[in-house]
């Protein structure tokens, strides 16, 4: 069997930055060479949360036009009329804990998952904060189990979704990442932080860069002049949703 590169992906599936790197991160799941794990970080969730209201909502949409421009991904008039211009909270917690659900029944449907949760927001106009929501889309992609477990949310799940954003937490302290999206290339003891650029260019140097950084274990290698991926995304806003 060949060797697999093992990369951690690191994000809210809130983030405006997160769903404009989709594209990549499908491009990178299809590629049998690589094992992505997905690591949620409760960027948006518990007192990272906020109300919705017209401020707020006003930068949101600023913020997503230009993520539009840089990525191709699309935010819907719906998302911006029924998600940004309605009052309501601003909380990553419910999906983050329909993706542990998903992590706990179907692991390798996880990515799968997020995209919908994405698309359920950003291109339909759904209120993913709504656990309705949340299940009604998991059902739509046949993960039953996820969604009976997602529907009587017991202890052992909400744990298990607790210790997932500690560890994505710890990560981001661990390797300096100011934001999300963040990609860690490696595992265990021997994973380095990639720039933050790397989930906005090209999805082919991205994949050769992690299965290089495999190989070479990371003696000396410097990841910023490896990766040649051009200069979309490293800013401090991809802190934002």
């Amino acid at each position: 069997m060949a060797d697999v590169a093992h990369a951690t992906y690191l994000f809210d599936p809130l983030c405006g930055w997160c769903y404009g790197a989709a594209p990549v991160l499908e491009r990178l799941a299809a590629d049998a060479a690589l094992a992505i794990t997905y690591l949620p970080t409760g960027l948006f969730a518990g007192s990272g949360a906020r109300a919705m209201d017209t401020a707020f909502a006003a930068y949101a949409w600023r913020n997503d036009e230009r993520i539009a421009e840089m990525t191709g991904q699309p935010f819907s008039a719906a998302y911006r009329d029924r998600v940004l211009g309605v009052p309501g909270w601003f909380d990553s917690g419910p999906a983050t804990l329909a993706l542990t659900a998903v992590a706990q029944t179907a692991a390798d449907r996880e990515a799968e998952a997020l995209r919908a949760i994405q698309a359920a927001r950003f291109v339909e106009g759904h209120d993913v904060t709504d656990l309705a929501v949340l299940i009604e889309t998991l059902r739509g992609l046949d993960l039953a189990e996820a969604a009976d477990r997602l529907a009587r949310p017991d202890d052992a799940l909400r744990t298990a979704c607790a210790a997932r954003v500690q560890q994505g937490q710890a990560a981001m302290r661990r390797f300096g990442a100011n934001g999300v999206p963040a990609m860690l290339a490696g595992s265990g003891e021997v994973c380095r932080l990639l720039p933050a650029d790397a989930l906005f260019g090209d999805a082919g140097a991205l994949a050769a860069a992690l299965k290089a950084a495999m190989g070479a274990r990371f003696p000396g290698l410097g990841m910023g002049v490896a990766l040649d991926i051009g200069s979309k995304g490293a800013t401090g806003e991809m802190q934002r949703g």
